[in-house]
Formats: C-alpha cells, sequence, structure tokens
C-alpha cells in the first residue's frame, strides 16, 4: 500500500501545504506517535483498535461459526460501526454465501429482505456491545418472529457478538446460543478486524488470516515520521488541507466493490473527529460513476474540499469488443479496466491542473490482505489526526445525545433531551 501526498503540495494546490511546513508538521507526527505507541502498549480504550493485529483471535472467530458451515446466507444484524465493517469486507470480496445487513429499521426494507431470504438456511448474527441497541434488538426480534412464523427454530441459526453483560448475553445464556466478545477497548468503528467484523468473513469462507497480516503490515509500518508511514501521511495531510480550508473530504475509490468502504470511511472520520467544531466532513463517491454527479463542484466549485482516490493497482478485466463505429474505435482491443484507469489518470490530473488538492491512496488489489491493510491505515490514520486536532477520537456524545432522546420518546426511561423535541420550531409550508 502507498499514499502519494504530492498533489496536495502549495506549488500545486489551493488549499494546500508547501513541503516546508509539512516537515515542521512531521515533529508533531512524531510526538503524536509516541502517544499513540504508549495507548497501543497500555491497551487504551480505542488505542486498543490499533493492537488488533496482534490480539485477534482468528481461530476462535471460526471456531464460533463453524455450526454454520452449511450457511446460504448470512444476515448481520447491527448498525454502525457494528455492521459497516463486516459489510464493506463483504462487499469487497466474492463468496457463495450471501451477506445480508439489517442496519436500519425502514420497516419496508426489513419486510421486503426477510421475504427474500432463504430462513432456514440463513445463520443471523446479532452484534451489539451494550446489548441494548434499541434498533439491533428491534430488529432482531423481528427476525425471530419472522423464523419461529417460518417454522425455523430461530435458536439454530442465531448467534451473538456482544459484551460480558447486558440482554443479548443473558439471550446467548438462556439459549445455550454460540457467541463471540466484543473485544474491551475497541470502538465499534473501530471494530472491523476484530470479531465484530471478522464473523461474517469467517462464514463466507475469506481468508481472516491475510485480513490480519494485511493489517499487521501497517501496524509495522508505524514510525515517528509521516514520510515512513502511509497512514500517518494520510492522517497529516487531511489535518493539515482542513485546517488551511480543506473542510471536506471526498473519499472516491475507483473500484465497485469498495463503495461500501467509502460509507464505512464516513463514519469513522465523521463520527471520530467531528468534535469541538472541528473535522472533515466526509463525502462518498464512487469512481468513475461520479464523474459525472460530483466532479464539476469538486473542480470549480468552492475550495473548501480535497478529494481521496483509492483504488488497486491490479484487477480482472474484461476486454471491449471491436466496434463498427469509427467514432468509437478507440475503444476496441482494450478493456473496461483499461478505461477505469483511463478514467482515474484523467480525473487526478483534471482536479491537479485547476489546483484542487487530491491524495492517491493504492493497495496491490482488493483481496483479503489489500482490505486488511486499506482498513487499518485508515483507522490508524483517523488516530493520528485525532492527536493533531487534539480532541478525543474514541467518544461520540452527539450520537449519545441522539439515542437518549430517541429512547425517552418511546418511554423508555426519563431522559432530558427527549424534552427538547416539543421545542422543534415549525414553519410549515403546504
Amino acid at each position: 500500500m502507498n499514499v502519494d501526498i504530492g498533489n496536495a503540495l502549495t506549488v500545486e494546490a489551493s488549499p494546500g501545504i508547501s513541503r516546508e511546513n509539512l516537515e515542521r508538521l512531521d515533529e508533531k507526527v512524531a510526538a503524536a506517535h509516541e502517544r499513540i505507541e504508549r495507548g497501543i502498549a497500555d491497551r487504551e480504550h480505542g488505542y486498543a483498535a490499533l493492537a488488533l493485529p496482534e490480539t485477534v483471535d482468528t481461530d476462535a472467530i471460526e471456531a464460533a461459526v463453524e455450526p454454520f458451515s452449511d450457511s446460504e446466507a448470512v444476515l448481520t444484524v447491527g448498525i454502525g460501526g457494528s455492521a459497516l465493517g463486516a459489510a464493506t469486507i463483504a462487499d469487497a470480496l466474492e463468496s457463495d454465501v450471501e451477506a445480508h445487513f439489517l442496519d436500519n429499521v425502514d420497516p419496508e426494507h426489513v419486510a421486503g429482505l426477510l421475504a427474500d431470504l432463504p430462513l432456514e438456511s440463513t445463520t443471523v448474527n446479532v452484534v451489539s456491545r451494550s446489548g441494548t441497541t434499541a434498533e439491533t434488538l428491534a430488529n432482531f426480534l423481528v427476525v425471530r418472529d419472522a423464523m419461529e412464523s417460518a417454522d425455523v427454530d430461530w435458536t439454530e441459526r442465531t448467534f451473538v457478538t456482544t459484551g460480558e453483560s447486558g440482554p443479548l448475553r443473558e439471550l446467548a445464556n438462556r439459549h445455550d446460543l454460540p457467541s463471540l466478545p466484543v473485544p474491551d477497548g475497541v470502538p465499534g468503528r473501530f471494530s472491523a478486524l476484530s470479531t465484530v467484523g471478522l464473523a461474517c468473513a469467517a462464514i463466507r469462507g475469506h481468508d481472516l488470516d491475510a485480513l490480519v497480516a494485511g493489517a499487521a503490515a501497517q501496524r509495522e509500518q508505524l514510525s515517528d515520521s509521516l514520510f515512513d508511514s502511509p497512514a500517518y501521511a494520510y492522517g497529516a495531510i487531511c489535518y493539515a488541507l482542513d485546517i488551511r480550508g480543506a473542510s471536506v473530504n471526498a473519499m472516491l475509490p475507483y473500484a465497485e466493490s469498495l463503495e461500501t468502504f467509502a460509507e464505512w470511511f464516513a463514519q469513522l472520520w465523521a463520527e471520530s473527529l467531528g468534535k469541538d467544531g472541528l473535522g472533515q466532513t466526509p463525502a462518498r463517491a464512487l469512481g468513475a460513476t461520479d464523474q459525472h454527479s460530483q466532479l464539476q463542484l469538486y473542480r470549480a466549485g468552492p475550495r473548501d474540499k480535497m478529494v481521496t482516490f483509492v483504488r488497486p493497482r491490479e484487477r480482472e478485466d474484461r476486454a471491449i469488443p471491436e466496434t463498427e463505429f469509427e467514432a468509437l474505435s478507440y475503444l476496441g482491443g482494450t478493456g473496461l479496466g483499461d478505461l477505469l484507469d483511463a478514467e482515474f489518470e484523467a480525473t487526478e490530473a483534471s482536479l491537479a491542473a485547476a489546483g484542487r488538492p487530491n491524495v492517491r491512496v493504492e493497495i496491490d488489489r482488493v483481496d483479503e490482505y489489500g482490505l486488511g491493510e486499506l482498513l487499518y491505515a485508515m483507522e490508524a490514520a483517523c488516530v493520528l489526526a485525532g492527536e493533531l486536532y487534539g480532541v478525543d477520537t474514541f467518544v461520540q456524545p452527539a450520537v449519545e445525545w441522539g439515542k437518549n432522546a430517541a429512547r425517552g420518546l418511546l418511554g423508555g426511561g426519563e431522559f432530558p433531551e427527549a424534552d427538547a423535541v416539543e421545542a422543534k420550531r415549525t414553519l410549515r409550508v403546504e
């Protein structure tokens, strides 16, 4: 994996950062790295996520899901970090076992998905650290009811991933369900390389050890200089560009299989860094599709954005047939991959020519090892950026406020946040 930050330097980009200022920032990176390493070594809350390549037990995950080796489909019931890591891996890698995710409580979507699933051969993984997440538990109750209505023994098709206590842990104990622990000190959005993200991958037959090996390779490259670490180079340049005006980070993967990765990144970046009036706003896009829907804004709109390109250097190609149309003759004899690469190079050059900062992130290919590298590097980049901003990367008080308000509205207790709903202003136009 490598990160090319050349198109973010001041001479070519605005906002941008000069090489001199980048080297000055590297002194702060060295201090941040020391703090991060200390946190990893002590397994402090949040920092423990960066120790996962050393601590995750892939054999235990494989053993826990072995009873479900006959699965035609796996349904992960979770929300946010309890689902997005697993979804990123599942959507990036092919398998004969279908992967589905209930990460929202839209009733029509839930009903439609359950109607289409072969429930008798579907494995359900319910994921919640606390075991009290309203959306997750509500969806699981609906899934359980659907299985019972279809005469499927849900206890034979369900396992849970949760903490040491709470309703889900009690459920697992009561019905002797297989279970996996959510690792201590690992926030949900940093849990893709733990039991939370890897159980689905194991059921689908993916190589967990290769995923962890890719992550371990990036762990080894964390150092006291951004010039020696792809992860730190990315985290530092995002921070530097943000404080110079690039408050929006458009994540633009050039691989259909990485579209969900952009969604995962958006949660990681927004929930971790959006505090105290600081933090970039992540925007999700897909190359080459969004060249036709968003590039106009990125190249000619306000100078408040950076673009992050992510692409594999190798991929399977599909030949483009020769055509009788002379105007399209240049396409014949090439491949769809050649066209996508040309679109990528052209878009990158287009932004650079307009002085719009952009960064290139490359992995060898979209496979288990490459995904492990990419996921770990983005997590480490996020932690570094948090250190540079001076925010607590691992808390999410704004999210908790909303959870309390919703629970109060549903009669789940007395929460002052729920009272704020009554104070909503209205100016309704009909």
